[in-house]
């Protein structure tokens, strides 16, 4: 598997179905909600070019969204109200994961998730079908951009000092930001802003409270570290906003920025929107990276080359898993670089041979799958299950047979649809 690599809408629009293929095949995907919400938001647009329909655009987008390796990230405020309640949510590059269900067999607890429901949306978008909901939440959710009123915004910061003068790079702000957060300081003013910037409901507001008068209202940053990013982003913006480092005549840039709430959640962050460029690196780990989206585009665009040019037809129909997991050395190759970083030792598997796993352990490997999907799901209280070891987690894709010059499964393999 390849690096975990979180993607905005604007790095997918821009590759071709072929390179969105090679995305999938050498890099696990993080697909973070905010994706979902942009590309379905498109059902709205109006006066689209060359007489396309905004159901096309959809779609477009839709074929392209990774499948194979690809993972739904949760939603950010969630995460953020379970780590205030006292679930834990990592931050050192690993996608959590919605909707797991525990199951038992054989003695056995594992975990299984079923497809999510925003792939299973995609694959309807792909076909062109579209609930009338959607409609309605995508020109709900797009009027609402539209009238952000992030001049107003500014103005509140700027009351309070935020101005050009006071802040006169993204650097400061970010420092700024996270001075604030971070502060030993006015705790209960930091709980404050994150209340209000979350929007978390009333009702879970006395057990987010009690929780922290139990750990003696100790900052945000030491109880409960993933909202305090959170907060972070949003004072980031804020700030940046009032000192016209980020402009306010732009209500996208609200959604942009939202991207950044979840980069603990992947090892590298690829985009060709600049200010993401701009924003992203100030607030990453030192192990990790920001690619701008064309070049990491221009080396997948290689990637098909060499793989149309050497590969038969026959080969081609045998499906990408026969194609090696391993990138294409060449000068200057954005992949090669991000797999060395963030994939230590792929080089040693070039020596290997894998030996092939004989039919019958196979055919017992599938029917162990098919018995953790088919088995009952239990009830665990969530303390005991955070401290569980699973010896096995089964995660359920639907995959479309060929995906533009490529089959993503073997051509012959039997399959309930397309």
């Amino acid at each position: 598997m390849g690096p975990i690599t979180l993607f905005d809408k604007s790095f997918l629009q821009s590759l071709t179905v072929d390179e969105s293929v090679w995305f999938d095949h050498y890099f696990t995907p993080n697909i973070c909600p905010l994706f979902f919400v942009e590309t379905l938001a498109d059902l709205a647009k109006n006066n689209l070019r060359d007489g396309r329909t905004a159901e096309h655009e959809v779609a477009i987008i839709a074929d392209k969204t990774p499948e194979v390796s690809g993972y739904v990230c949760a939603y950010h405020a969630q995460l953020c109200l379970g780590d205030l309640l006292g679930h834990p949510v990592p931050l050192t590059g690993q996608i959590p994961m919605p909707g797991g269900q525990t199951v038992q067999l054989n003695g056995q607890t594992g975990l299984v998730f079923p497809q999510a429901p925003e792939t299973e949306a995609m694959s309807r978008w792909q076909a062109g079908q579209f609930q009338e909901v959607e409609r309605i939440v995508a020109r709900e959710w797009r009027q609402a951009v539209s009238e952000l009123d992030l001049k107003g915004m500014a103005e509140t910061m700027q009351t309070i000092g935020i101005n050009g003068k006071t802040c006169k790079s993204l650097d400061q702000a970010a420092k700024m930001a996270r001075d604030i957060v971070q502060s030993p300081n006015k705790p209960f003013d930091q709980m404050k802003l994150l209340f209000y910037f979350t929007k978390i409901g009333r009702q879970h507001i006395p057990a987010v409270l009690e929780r922290w008068k139990v750990a003696s209202y100790r900052p945000l940053a030491q109880h409960a570290p993933y909202a305090a990013h959170i907060l972070t982003i949003e004072l980031f913006f804020q700030i940046a906003l009032a000192a016209s480092l980020i402009s306010s005549d732009r209500p996208s840039n609200r959604v942009d920025v939202s991207y950044l709430f979840y980069l603990p959640f992947c090892e590298v962050f690829t985009s060709t929107d600049r200010l993401h460029k701009k924003c992203a690196p100030l607030f990453l780990r030192e192990d990790q990276d920001f690619v701008w989206g064309d070049d990491l585009k221009a080396d997948l665009r290689h990637t098909n080359a060499h793989w149309l040019a050497t590969l038969t037809e026959a080969q081609r129909e045998a499906g990408l898993n026969t194609i090696p997991h391993i990138p294409i050395e060449h000068e200057g190759s954005v992949i090669v670089r991000l797999w060395d970083r963030h994939s230590p030792g792929w080089r040693n598997r070039l020596k290997r041979v894998e030996p092939k796993m004989p039919p019958e352990m196979e055919r017992q490997l599938i029917e162990q799958v098919k018995a953790i999907r088919e088995a009952p799901p239990i009830s665990l209280p969530q303390e005991e299950r955070l401290k569980m070891d699973f010896p096995h987690t089964t995660v359920e894709r639907s995959v479309h047979p060929r995906k533009g010059s490529w089959w993503q499964v073997p051509k012959g393999m039997p399959r309930q649809d397309d």
